[in-house]
């Protein structure tokens, strides 16, 4: 008869480590828009590091990894829902122009920086300018957008 503990280690040694909430995870990752549009990727750069389930990264992204073991890959749709969320009308306002910092000229496209109710900072993007107001849009560039993204897993940190 063999020894019981050391068929036991090689079971252990099989047992591949698998992500999971709370658990600290370096990925390297891809993303693109559905028709294929590249929006980001870590493959030229440092993996990425995050706590799974600390609401740093899309809801979307962090549940892909849950349940992936160290050196695996794999490719999820994350619909907008999961991701930067459904464009929201609340979330555009319009402005006069002298409400806008005097040290700026006001454009299209430009980002700022507005204070909310609850003094926390919210980005918007100038939208349009008609005569003496500007529509400031708060809704994330990527709302609506299904994305793609092809993740490895890296290392789940001790």
């Amino acid at each position: 008869m063999g020894d019981r503990n050391a068929d036991l280690k090689g079971i252990e040694a099989h047992t591949m480590a698998q992500a999971k909430e709370g658990d600290t995870v370096k990925v390297h990752y891809s993303s693109k828009l559905i028709d294929g549009v590249m929006i980001d990727s870590s493959e030229r750069a440092d993996p990425l590091e995050f706590k799974i389930g600390s609401g740093r990264l899309i809801p979307g992204f962090e549940e892909a990894v849950i349940g992936m073991s160290p050196g695996e890959s794999k490719t999820v749709r994350v619909p907008p829902e999961k991701a930067y969320g459904l464009y929201r009308d609340d979330k555009v306002i319009e402005v006069d122009l002298k409400d806008l910092p005097s040290d700026i000229k006001p454009e299209v496209g430009m980002n700022l920086e507005v204070f909310g109710s609850d003094g926390k900072v919210i980005p918007v993007q100038i939208t349009e300018i008609v005569d003496n107001k500007a529509t400031l849009d708060a809704n994330h560039p990527l709302a609506e957008q299904e994305l793609i993204f092809d993740i490895k897993l890296i290392e789940i940190a001790e």
